[in-house]
Order: C-alpha cells, then sequence, then structure tokens
C-alpha cells in the first residue's frame, strides 16, 4: 500500500466523520477530525450563516496537511475529514502529504441538507448547503481518488474504502 493517507471529503453533512470512524475502525489509522482544527473566526463564521472564502480555509488546510504529516510520522495510517471541496484545495494538501488519496462522499444538495437539518452538537448550519455545492469541484479525473455514494450504508461505504485503500 503506497498511499499511506487518505481524505474523506464532501460536502456538510455528507457523513466524513461517521464514514471516517468506521474506517479507522477496520483499518487501525489514525483519525484528524478536520472540522476540529477550524479557527473560531471561521466556526462564528459558519455558526453565523456566513460561507467560508478561499481566505478563510487556506490557513486551516495547511494547518491540515501539516498535522497528516505529522500523524504520519507517528501512524502507519491516517485519515482525514475535510471538505476540501476545490481542487486548489485539494492540491494544497496533496503538496504536503505525498501519494494522498481522496475519497469522495457524494450525494444531492437535498440529501444534504435533509441530514445537516437532523444533526446535533455542530456548527454548520443548513443554510450554508447551497453555497457548498456552488464552491463544490468534485475531484473527477485527479489521481488517487474514489467516489462513492454517500447513501450507502456506513458499513458498505467502510468496506469499500478499506478494500480499494489496501489497493492504492
Amino acid at each position: 500500500m503506497k498511499t499511506r493517507a487518505i481524505v474523506i471529503m464532501g460536502v456538510s453533512g455528507c457523513g466524513k466523520s461517521t464514514i471516517a470512524a468506521a474506517v479507522c475502525q477496520r483499518t487501525g489509522a489514525q483519525l484528524i477530525e478536520g472540522d476540529a482544527f477550524h479557527p473560531p473566526e471561521n466556526v462564528r463564521k459558519m455558526s453565523a450563516g456566513i460561507a467560508l472564502n478561499d481566505a478563510d480555509r487556506q490557513g486551516w488546510l495547511e494547518q491540515l496537511a501539516r498535522e497528516t504529516l505529522d500523524q504520519l510520522h507517528l501512524s502507519q495510517r491516517v485519515v482525514l475529514t475535510c471538505s476540501a471541496l476545490k481542487r486548489r484545495y485539494r492540491d494544497t494538501l496533496r503538496s504536503v502529504v505525498p501519494d494522498l488519496g481522496f475519497v469522495f462522499l457524494a450525494l444531492t444538495p437535498e440529501q444534504a441538507a435533509q441530514r445537516v437539518t437532523h444533526r446535533r452538537d455542530h456548527f454548520m448550519p443548513a443554510s450554508l448547503i447551497e453555497s457548498q455545492f456552488r464552491d463544490l469541484e468534485p475531484p473527477t479525473g485527479e489521481p488517487l481518488v474514489l467516489t462513492i455514494d454517500a447513501t450507502r450504508t456506513v458499513d458498505a461505504i467502510a468496506t469499500d474504502i478499506t478494500a480499494w485503500w489496501h489497493r492504492t
């Protein structure tokens, strides 16, 4: 397995945290929860229904890349959760972490909004789903990418990710 780190990516509500935890449980990988690294100003903006812009995300992405690389020195495998909506965001992570894989959890805006509306204890309101889909550049044609239907069961998704990761 050449790829030692993967990013579970997608819009808010696609299941990044749940799927990442299931993959880590199956593989023994170290989990990095990207949302935990947002600076307080980003959390305040999102909580207030204000979408983040590229400048808001840049320092956060750089910190996630450094944390992933640091964890790779301590662990055999790392799973990072990060929306990674745009190619340039993914390229920021790739520039620091060699052979980084991405798992894109795909779903519709309606499915994402329904999930976020029913979610508790998270700062991201459903009102920002539209802006996330507006920013989303699916990773079609990019290296080391697996696209998965996020509406499948957690078990089925985690099984497919684990099998793909072992092949990369």
